[in-house]
């Protein structure tokens, strides 16, 4: 019943972030590209709505979070771990959100900087680690994740390098492009983790699980 429970919650969220990620981003969108601010501000989508507040949190974010929440009931994880789970997750997204309203201070970048690459090389030592112990398909599944961490660190790099653009002083009079580098880095990066997972999934039911 546990498991069920889980598989259906986990469907929910994917269905929930899908029509908010995808269908009212769309409309989202269109708003922001072909309105001016004035119009903007009149419309359901104004930046200071409870529609586009919504969108923001309650839209993919929470969809992520309930199909994780799902995931975890249906791995039979214990009450105590879903809650904590739960309500780090919420906690940690609402003070991302929020954190717009403080001042700006630079040197938080620079700290959150070198946790993320600490952090990255960190996982590159232990999946170092464990590829010289992996053979066959399982060695393949974890070359694929080497390249998904790889490109999702370059487009955090990125991407980092385009939010810096938008806040600092000295490009505020710069042309911003899109940022379709980004885009692709994140696209090529979730690919070939999914890749990874898949390969694992091929290679146990090869043996029979």
């Amino acid at each position: 019943m546990k498991q069920k429970t889980g598989i259906i919650i986990f469907l929910f969220g994917v269905i929930w972030s899908l029509v908010w990620g995808i269908v009212i981003s769309i409309s989202c969108t269109t708003a922001v590209n072909s309105l001016t601010m004035e119009q903007l501000n009149e419309s359901v989508w104004s930046p200071t709505g409870p529609l586009m507040f919504l969108w923001g949190i309650g839209g993919v974010p929470l969809g992520t979070v309930i199909a994780g929440i799902g995931l975890l009931l249906y791995t039979d994880a214990k009450g105590l771990m879903i809650l904590i789970f739960t309500i780090g997750i919420l906690f940690a997204i609402l003070i991302a959100m929020f954190s717009g309203a403080l001042e700006l201070y630079p040197p938080l970048f620079g700290i959150g900087g070198t946790i993320i690459l600490l952090s990255f090389f960190g996982i590159l030592w232990f999946w170092a680690k464990s590829r010289k112990e992996m053979k066959g398909q399982w060695a393949k599944a974890a070359d694929l994740r080497l390249v998904g961490y790889i490109f999702i660190l370059i487009a955090t790099w990125f991407t980092c390098g385009i939010g810096g653009q938008l806040i600092a002083k000295a490009f505020e009079e710069l042309d911003h492009s899109p940022p379709l580098h980004i885009m692709i880095l994140f696209v090529l990066g979730w690919l070939f983790l999914f890749l990874s997972h898949y390969q694992v999934r091929k290679e146990r039911i090869m043996e029979g699980e």
